[in-house]
């Protein structure tokens, strides 16, 4: 299972990476719109998802931190134990785990998440997000299809 390690990797560099960008160009430039629904825009998340908790003074930060560290030992132990023929599995672990890691790496370093990818639909915008939280959501997606499928070929 070792071989899919380089997926967290891979997600891990390219978040810090576009986040660097994406902060650097922004800062100065202010959103930059890329389509009808869909713009680069430079947001300092101090909370979670959505932005819950954005708001609560400060502890969400050690909060946030402490849980990342926590979810990242945690999904590191479950991949460790992954039999060779849990692929998809272990490859919707890997983009958690990278994605877990690149904003854990935000607050240790900024105290904050950088977001900066706004889509929307006239003045309906989903909260601003980043590469880390697309694997996220990827790893989860793949994470349900994998039980889905595990369970109907038990059947």
């Amino acid at each position: 299972m070792r071989k899919f390690l380089w997926i967290a990797g891979i997600v891990l560099v390219l978040d810090q990476l576009t986040k660097f960008i994406a902060a650097d160009y922004l800062a100065s430039r202010g959103e930059v719109q890329l389509a009808s629904f869909f713009s680069f825009v430079l947001v300092h998340n101090t909370g979670a998802a959505f932005g819950i908790l954005s708001s609560a003074g400060g502890w969400q930060n050690i909060f946030f931190i402490t849980l990342a560290a926590i979810a990242c030992v945690v999904i590191f132990w479950m991949f460790w134990r992954l039999n060779s023929q849990d692929i998809f599995l272990a490859v919707s672990l890997m983009l958690i785990l990278g994605g877990a890691m690149g904003n854990l790496v935000d607050r240790l370093i900024h105290g904050h998440v950088i977001d900066f990818i706004d889509v929307y639909y006239r003045s309906w915008h989903w909260p601003a997000f980043n590469i880390a939280d697309s694997a996220i959501t990827a790893g989860a997606i793949i994470l349900g299809i994998d039980a889905f499928r595990s369970k109907s070929q038990t059947k």
